[in-house]
């Protein structure tokens, strides 16, 4: 029988304070060599700003330590440090347009209020929901509230287009893109939703060349998700969210049947919608032609893929070790502390400081599918590899249109660019995962004593 002080120690939660302590080095540092190659640093607001950092990651630390104990000690520090680098990289963005635009904007700032919220947000998840099964009564509700979510910007008066894509609302003269929540939502629906219907996806239809594939009858879920995914891409002009919300399906109707032939299946029928919208709709084609034709002389001088070469060229000029935080040109590239802060972090921090941040998020992505194999309930296994497949595709759908891997998306990078709704919505998710990791460590740790 192990003791108390051993149960103590497998939890995790030291481990979590120290890398905490290193997460909030690299903020403090991001955002002194920004101040200072700015010549803007004072050692009063940096104080007040780490000692605010400070207490927001104790805060966080001791809730978890006392109402989710057991929770993935790993998750939050790499959250953490993502987060920090995302807000000293728009701080200097906001630097960066003052300096050379003659253009005062204060995103740094407003991120700063998204970030606390979304911590605050992210504690409440794990206050409020003592046991992430309790979800899976909600299947059904999660389903219609993430369709209504998704279509909301449909609504006229409601709806606003910016850059092509109607993807926002306008609630009290702020812009918000709902899309960002209904993912969540649409998670516990998929998770609920198959959790009860696997065994009939799974077991049932005609094998072809050694893969057994779908029967007719039981593709009617894939047929909607699919449906619903080009309607997305259509009327909202949107081909990121959906690829995500289609790549998010996909993701766990694999874990929940185990079948590859149910993959090939979605991604032929989504393959070939996306082609289909390509050649009928002039906006999803132009999206394609910005991909495959970005340096054409036509293609660029009609500004269609004027956004993507000079993000290609910013991040060429970083090299292998960047221009050094706070002193590359950002200012170049259009909405660098939104859509393209990849190519912002590419040019100042270079191919390393990319390649760092990405392994963060592969630290993220790899703790939420661990969880999701180490918590014993079904629901709560798809629910963890559907949040940690939604993180997944969302980074690599922007990291992969950034750098002309696929076509270019409005999508945001999760904690790291510009945006209240994203801000608010991925730190929901850290939530739900440290809820779900907590009940899934805390399973081993009583099997082991």
């Amino acid at each position: 029988m192990a003791t108390v002080a051993e149960l103590e120690v497998r939890t995790g939660r030291r481990a979590e304070l120290a890398l905490l302590g290193i997460a909030w080095v690299i903020i403090v540092l991001s955002r002194a060599l920004v101040d200072y190659h700015a010549d803007f640093l004072e050692l009063a607001p940096l104080a007040i700003y780490g000692g605010g950092a400070a207490a927001l990651m104790l805060a966080c630390h001791l809730i978890i330590r006392r109402y989710a104990p057991s929770a993935d000690p790993v998750l939050l520090p790499a959250v953490f440090a993502i987060n920090g680098v995302g807000l000293a990289m728009i701080r200097r963005i906001d630097f960066a347009y003052a300096q050379y635009r003659g253009r005062e904007t204060d995103f740094g700032a407003a991120q700063i209020g998204w970030t606390i919220a979304g911590v605050i947000l992210a504690m409440a998840v794990i206050l409020v929901i003592r046991d992430h099964r309790k979800l899976r009564r909600f299947t059904y509700t999660a389903g219609v509230v993430g369709l209504v979510l998704y279509l909301l910007p449909l609504v006229p008066g409601l709806g606003v287009e910016i850059n092509g894509a109607r993807i926002w609302i306008d609630v009290f003269g702020r812009s918000l893109q709902p899309g960002e929540f209904a993912k969540i939502a649409m998670v516990v629906f998929f998770a609920g939703y198959l959790v009860t219907n696997r065994d009939t996806l799974a077991l049932a239809g005609p094998k072809i060349l050694g893969l057994r594939f779908p029967r007719p009858r039981d593709m009617g879920p894939l047929l909607v998700v699919w449906a619903a995914a080009l309607l997305l891409m259509i009327y909202q002009r949107d081909l990121g969210a959906s690829l995500l919300f289609f790549g998010i399906f996909l993701g766990m109707l694999y874990v929940a049947t185990q079948r590859i032939s149910w993959v090939i299946t979605g991604v032929a029928l989504f393959g070939v919608g996306a082609v289909a919208a390509g050649i009928v709709f002039p906006h999803v084609r132009s999206r394609y032609d910005a991909w495959l034709h970005a340096l054409d002389p036509e293609v660029y001088s009609s500004g269609t893929s004027e956004q993507l070469v000079r993000g290609l060229f910013g991040m060429a000029s970083g090299g292998l070790f960047g221009t050094g935080l706070g002193q590359g040109r950002p200012d170049l590239v259009p909405y660098a502390e939104s859509d393209f802060i990849i190519a912002s972090i590419g040019e100042e921090l270079g191919l390393t400081g990319l390649m760092a941040l990405l392994v963060l998020y592969l630290i993220v992505v790899q703790r939420a599918f661990r969880t999701s194999i180490g918590v014993r309930d079904g629901f709560g296994k798809l629910l963890a590899a559907g949040l940690g497949f939604s993180l997944a595709l969302q980074v690599f759908i922007v990291v992969g249109g950034v750098t002309r891997v696929i076509p270019l998306t409005g999508l945001t990078t999760p904690w790291l660019a510009y945006g209240g709704s994203s801000m608010l919505a991925n730190w929901i998710v850290v939530g739900l995962l440290l809820r779900v990791s907590d009940q899934a460590r805390r399973a081993r740790t009583e099997a082991s004593a």
